[in-house]
């Protein structure tokens, strides 16, 4: 399946991918997609013969519990919408506490790292095999961006993919702004980690920008794409020719020359990469047929997976769960963790639930003002997101309300009007919206 050269679709710069030149194919964010009817933009896109990929990040297929049937049926449903050759989602856990903790569910608002351990791979792979059951096309699975690594591992990020393909046959989704920002963070060799996987299994790849700050690497998709970035880029090309290759931006839309200048410059890395010479194959960690296999006495490989025990997915929800609430409810770092790492980690987190909370209820800091991200700061340093964000806008709001905030009048009776209106059973109808309209415009005069 050959995919070529591809951007991430988003709303925001829906137009300018639709005029960008040369675009074979288009990744979109699952969750943001309807299950019934897609946008216009992403309708006229396919009609052009456009690929369009659905891209999860809600699955959580690295968490301690299977994945959630309704997730996975939704997920199934936006493939068969869109008519694609697969799906993707990410190694993580996203999630974490409830009943095998016997303590409140907590939402991670991010994707977080699953620890390479054979008990975690364990995991891993039972819920792949579940993921991949309840999908009517392929699934791939990318690396993720850590700022934090878990104390004990046992395994190569290279090792632990290699494992993971050779158990269940899942393909692979390689970012390499990943392996950079690994690089950066935990000293990890992008090299090593491209010589260990097996690169046959690669679907497509992920280029994105960040930024470097304190000594820190932050995968923003935000910023420009770094030389060293396409190093890794480059790296990839000279061991295989990878299907796919898509450029991702999820905030701080450039122009579109800027991102058509982007994408000149992956294509320019490709093609220098692709002409020093044929690639080495096959990563170090495959064997001649191609499966890889690491081959540890007394571990599982391909050949005879083992299915994860309900007392390893207890210890792994036991373990993520401690490191969850850690980082979004305050309670002590778990023992082996860097603290300095876990509070850059934590504020990260809470900085990230501001910016979706404002995304998708613009109205807050419109009523706010200046004093929006203040607020939602030190709500979020005592108040984990149980829920999506859109809860978690409302419980803000509430918040806010019961303290007697804001200060300002006119912002306390507008803030308690948007939280009526969503709060109630049924939205306000129309009229009732214009009589509030009207008797607002008229207080403010």
């Amino acid at each position: 399946m050959e995919l070529g050269i591809g951007i991430g679709w988003r709303p925001e710069i829906a137009d300018a991918v639709e005029a960008l030149p040369g675009i074979d194919w288009v990744e979109a964010v699952a969750e943001n997609l309807c299950t019934d009817h897609l946008p216009d933009s992403l309708v006229r896109l396919r009609a052009r013969g456009v690929t369009v990929v659905p891209h999860g990040v809600s699955l959580g297929l690295g968490g301690a519990d299977r994945p959630d049937p309704g997730r996975l049926a939704d997920l199934a449903a936006r493939a068969t919408l869109l008519g694609t050759p697969l799906v993707t989602e990410h190694i993580a856990f996203v999630r974490a506490g409830g009943t095998r903790t016997a303590s409140p569910g907590l939402e991670a608002g991010h994707l977080l790292p699953v620890p390479r351990t054979w008990d975690a791979l364990d995991v891993l792979c039972e819920n792949v095999r579940i993921a991949q059951e309840s999908l009517p096309v392929p699934l791939a699975l990318e690396n993720i961006a850590a700022l934090i690594a878990w104390p004990g591992e046992e395994l190569t990020e290279g090792q632990f993919l290699a494992e993971l393909v050779a158990r269940t046959g899942v393909r692979l989704l390689i970012d390499v702004a990943n392996l950079h920002t690994n690089h950066v963070n935990r000293g990890e060799d992008p090299a090593r980690a491209l010589d260990e996987l097996p690169v046959e299994a690669i679907a497509y790849v992920h280029v994105a920008g960040g930024i470097e700050k304190d000594g820190v690497w932050h995968d923003t998709h935000a910023h420009p794409v770094t030389r060293p970035v396409l190093d890794v880029l480059a790296e990839l090309r000279s061991r295989v020719d990878p299907p796919g290759v898509l450029l991702e931006r999820d905030a701080d839309f450039p122009p579109a020359q800027e991102l058509a200048g982007e994408l000149t410059a992956i294509r320019a890395t490709l093609d220098a990469a692709g002409r020093k010479g044929p690639g080495q194959g096959q990563g170090a960690g495959t064997s001649g047929d191609g499966v890889a296999r690491i081959g540890t006495a007394g571990h599982p490989t391909a050949s005879s997976p083992a299915p994860a025990t309900d007392a390893a997915r207890d210890r792994a929800a036991v373990a993520q769960t401690a490191l969850l609430s850690a980082l979004v409810a305050g309670t002590p770092a778990p023992e082996g963790f860097d603290h300095r790492r876990l509070g850059v980690q934590s504020r990260a987190l809470a900085a990230k639930r501001a910016d979706v909370v404002a995304k998708v209820a613009p109205e807050l800091p419109e009523i706010l003002g200046d004093g929006y991200r203040r607020a939602f700061l030190a709500y979020a340093r005592t108040r984990p997101m149980a829920a999506g964000y859109r809860r978690d806008a409302m419980d803000f709001a509430e918040q806010l309300l019961i303290a007697g905030r804001p200060a300002d009048d006119a912002a306390r009776r507008r803030l308690t009007t948007w939280w009526q209106d969503r709060a109630a059973a049924r939205p306000p109808r129309r009229t009732t919206r214009l009589v509030r309209a009207a008797r607002a415009a008229l207080v403010g005069r």
